[in-house]
């Protein structure tokens, strides 16, 4: 359930305005004691954005490394310990916060690490933006940005940075804001395929949906003795929040291992930290 969450866009598709146009619209936004708890912005060809009040696992999530970046010793800044790539920044300055989150942008917008199969563009093509969440938090401004790469491969034709094959009988579709802060966005079709796989496993059905076999043989062998309904019915929803738990790691541009993180930080301080 979502609760207190609303979308908006101009009426009229009209161009952004420039760079700094969003981050500057979504944390004078914020600014607002009345105005929802925190605003997103989506990166399409003109001004669309989410809020609300409604807290999202995201936000709750804690920072796993903290560093200050030259220029802006005021703002906090750190990577959040979640499965996509976070960074944080919190400061009492919207303007601070304006500026770096932009520095961070343009520098992401040409940074390439070809190690980790990060890459900034393809024969021209750019494949990197940020997807930026701002909130009020103890009195100071929260700015979380979401490091996005569209790259595709002949391995992952749907996109590198996407849900993977083995995980799309469950969400094959983009990632969108609600989902990259915690949230599954699951397709309709799910609510009776659920109750199918449940009636598999206790032997009340035979089959379920083609795409779903492997993945109901799988929790067959994993259950054997299962003859609860309700039991089976938790086991299976349990799986699907597993699931989508994969879908976030399947988007996450830097994954979390020592080789992912390594990775992360190299491009924070390509942007420029303060050395202890």
């Amino acid at each position: 359930r979502l609760d207190k969450y609303t979308a908006s866009m101009y009426r009229d598709e009209t161009p952004r305005a420039g760079e700094q146009g969003w981050l500057i619209s979504i944390l004078w936004t914020v600014s607002d004691l009345n105005t929802p708890q925190h605003i997103n912005h989506l990166l399409l060809t003109h001004d669309h954005y989410q809020g609300g009040r409604h807290v999202f696992p995201m936000e709750l999530a804690p920072l796993q490394e903290t560093f200050r970046f030259a220029g802006f010793e005021q703002v906090k800044a750190g990577i959040v310990k979640w499965p996509m790539s976070v960074l944080r920044l919190t400061s009492d300055s919207k303007e601070d916060l304006i500026n770096l989150a932009d520095k961070i942008l343009q520098e992401w917008r040409q940074y390439s690490d070809p190690t980790v199969q990060v890459l900034a563009e393809t024969d021209g093509t750019p494949h990197h933006t940020i997807t930026p969440i701002a909130r009020k938090r103890d009195g100071q401004f929260e700015l979380d940005l979401v490091l996005r790469d569209n790259q595709t491969s002949p391995e992952h034709p749907d996109g590198i940075y996407h849900p993977h094959k083995d995980v799309q009988h469950i969400k094959k579709e983009n990632i969108g804001l609600i989902e990259v802060m915690g949230l599954a966005i699951l397709p309709p079709r799910l609510k009776e395929e659920v109750e199918q796989v449940a009636s598999y496993l206790v032997g009340e059905a035979d089959t379920v949906a083609d795409y779903h076999q492997e993945w109901a043989d799988q929790l067959r062998a994993q259950y054997p003795d299962l003859t609860d309904k309700e039991k089976a019915l938790e086991i299976v929803k349990d799986s699907v929040g597993a699931i989508f738990a994969r879908v976030l790691e399947d988007a996450g541009v830097y994954k979390q291992t020592e080789q992912g993180q390594a990775a992360f930080m190299r491009f924070v301080e390509q942007v420029g930290i303060l050395l202890d």
